[in-house]
């Protein structure tokens, strides 16, 4: 996004700016400085960015433009913990909202309530016009979600943050746990709400979205000869609970398809979770929402599947995703592999590494949700 900015930038017009990335998707730019930093647990790298920015748009005056530019993986990007909020903290906290099956919206809800930069304390610092140029991965494409929504209004509270924790059996440190009952009780500020008279000169706009990505797609599955069916762009639950709903349409087409004409494509987007009970597991949550269809799809002949992260990183692996095919848990028993216990293990990456199945694409610097894909021929 910064270097596509530097390249439609009109000639002799001033530009400057940082851009946020995480390590290994930095692109060469000119007049935008890249910074890369922690994903998905923040670090320092990050925090220092984010003050910069900060800063830097705190120095702005009225006739100046902030222009955001924002995507999935922001939240953890642009950490800048609260005053009296240490960035172990903020990594502690973040850990464990991550490992606890939370949708994005609730651990944002938390994150927002830890930060001085997000939850439109990014618009509520400058004097300047902001426009927020925004690649939505969220359910909704509410800007308030992607990034933790640092130049949207928050209409989450810190009580919002408190009930998130409880829910999820969450037991924070000592000074987030004092931020948070603080604020409930009225101590500290709240962030930026919707109404608020700074937002009358913040824009914020949304310019890619999962759904037009699986437009995409269904356009090449059309050209391929393939019937396209996009079951839904904001699909999300526990990543094997999804995976047994895929399947069971699945087995649906084979017994009723009637009319259906195969080969057909089931195509849908959005961000699922994974509890992760297990210490030594490794995998992201396409992994485990493909290993779990492979064990409910057990015998089930001529259907095939892709399930991959946008951005090209499944989680906190090297890899985008993982491909299922007809006889992938036959290859993993040849290898001694038990794919019902590698679930249970949320061993998904050693399943798909061992019979070479992982998908590898590398930074695609672009991140409009999870892409999943059920061929049945």
């Amino acid at each position: 996004m910064a270097l596509a900015v530097e390249r439609s930038w009109p000639a002799g017009a001033p530009l400057e700016g940082v851009a946020l990335t995480r390590y290994g998707h930095g692109l060469p730019t000119r007049r935008i400085r890249v910074v890369e930093a922690g994903h998905p647990i923040p670090n320092d790298a990050g925090e220092l960015a984010a003050r910069e920015m900060l800063a830097a748009a705190r120095a702005l005056g009225p006739e100046d433009l902030l222009l955001a530019l924002l995507s999935g993986g922001g939240s953890a990007l642009l950490s800048l913990p609260a005053e009296g909020i240490s960035m172990e903290d903020l990594r502690a906290v973040t850990k464990e909202l991550l490992r606890s099956g939370a949708p994005i919206q609730d651990i944002n809800t938390v994150r927002k309530h830890l930060s001085a930069i997000q939850g439109g304390r990014l618009a509520a610092a400058t004097r300047a016009r902001v426009l927020a140029l925004i690649v939505s991965d969220v359910t909704g494409n509410d800007p308030t979600h992607v990034a933790s929504g640092p130049c949207a209004p928050d209409p989450t509270t810190y009580a919002d943050a408190l009930a998130v924790l409880q829910r999820y059996s969450i037991e924070p440190s000592a000074p987030v746990r004092r931020r948070l009952e603080e604020g409930a009780r009225g101590a500290l500020a709240e962030t930026p709400k919707p109404g608020e008279a700074l937002f009358a000169r913040v824009e914020n706009r949304v310019i890619a979205t999962a759904h037009r990505s699986l437009e995409a797609a269904a356009g090449v599955l059309e050209k391929a000869g393939i019937a396209p069916r996009i079951v839904g762009d904001a699909i999300t639950g526990e990543a094997r609970e999804v995976a047994k709903g895929m399947a069971a349409e699945v087995r649906s087409i084979r017994d009723h398809g009637g009319p259906i004409k195969l080969p057909l494509a089931l195509i849908s987007g959005g961000e699922c979770t994974v509890t992760v009970k297990s210490q030594t597991g490794r995998g992201g949550r396409c992994a485990e929402f493909l290993l779990a269809l492979g064990v409910e799809l057990a015998g089930e002949k001529d259907v095939w599947a892709i399930a991959a992260d946008t951005d090209g990183i499944d989680g906190s692996e090297d890899n985008a995703g993982a491909l299922l095919a007809p006889d992938s848990l036959a290859r993993a028993r040849a290898h001694g592999l038990d794919a019902a216990k590698l679930l249970e293990a949320n061993d998904s990456w050693g399943f798909f590494s061992s019979i070479g199945d992982l998908l590898v694409t590398g930074p695609t610097r672009t991140n409009v949700s999870d892409y999943r894909c059920i061929l049945v021929l």
